[in-house]
């Protein structure tokens, strides 16, 4: 389930970064991707949610501290 969900992850950062280089892990954060800012943070949100059909509430976006925890939060909800 996990690894899908990385599968699928790492498309929607490549997407929205515009960068096929990128493979997010559990400890990914905003630090390790250039363009991850607060504005790109509500961009990859979305997308995100999209995504999985899943939506985060103010809370989880604000208190995600990397990819690990967006992946347990989406895996709770699938």
């Amino acid at each position: 389930m996990e690894q899908e969900i990385y599968e699928r992850l790492n498309e929607v950062f490549r997407e929205v970064f515009d960068d096929d280089d990128i493979t997010v892990s559990a400890e990914t954060t905003a630090d390790d991707i250039e363009d991850w800012d607060s504005l790109m943070h509500i961009t990859l949100v979305s997308a995100v949610e999209n995504e999985f059909g899943v939506r985060f509430t103010m809370g989880e976006v604000s208190s995600m501290k990397n990819v690990g925890e967006m992946v347990g939060l989406i895996a709770q909800r699938s």
